[in-house]
């Protein structure tokens, strides 16, 4: 925030020709200088444009085990007193990610807080992967699978893993071409 205002001061004097730098700008490209990475997860995006991320999530086990699955980030101007909004680019079979690509994760709803970073965003993102919670689906019939027939969720999440078809609905493939199909 100092920041911005020396900035905008600097702009008023005549200072530097720069640009309005936004509170959401500078917080967004904090965050992700100081982002640490996290193992099954990797980043892009423009330096010139923080605004606008990339998200790649590779799990290495649980359901989604081989898998890769995009992510793009929109964060609004009003970050960090708004969360960072995600859309999953693949149709996968999910109980926290509706067919549309729409992310339901706690912290980026109800428990949101301004002290959160993108970063920790990154990480609840993983960690759907790792543990897909029932409790709080958007996708109903994926929840209904997991909690009631986890053998069956299990064969629906690599048949559509593969670009299959859960019954009349499919699947954009998702499998890490260099890792092993399952057998069933």
């Amino acid at each position: 925030m100092l920041r911005l205002r020396k900035m905008q001061k600097e702009q008023k004097k005549g200072g530097s020709p720069q640009k309005t730098v936004s509170v959401a700008y500078i917080r967004a490209k904090r965050d992700l200088q100081e982002y640490e990475e996290i193992p099954g997860i990797s980043i892009s995006y423009s330096e010139s444009n923080p605004m606008h991320i990339k998200l790649t999530v590779r799990p290495t086990e649980g359901y989604y085990a081989n898998g890769i699955f995009h992510f793009e980030c929109q964060v609004p101007e009003d970050y960090p007193n708004r969360a960072p909004e995600f859309k999953c680019l693949e149709r996968i079979y999910h109980p926290n990610i509706d067919l549309e690509g729409h992310v339901c994760l706690n912290i980026l709803r109800n428990d949101w807080k301004p002290t959160l970073t993108l970063g920790l965003v990154f990480a609840g993102i993983l960690h759907l992967f790792l543990h897909p919670n029932p409790n709080d689906p958007l996708n109903k019939d994926a929840a209904n699978d997991l909690s009631k027939y986890p053998e069956s969720y299990e064969h629906h999440v690599q048949t559509s893993m593969l670009g299959g078809y859960v019954g009349d609905l499919k699947f954009d493939s998702v499998w890490d071409s260099h890792k092993r199909r399952p057998f069933y």
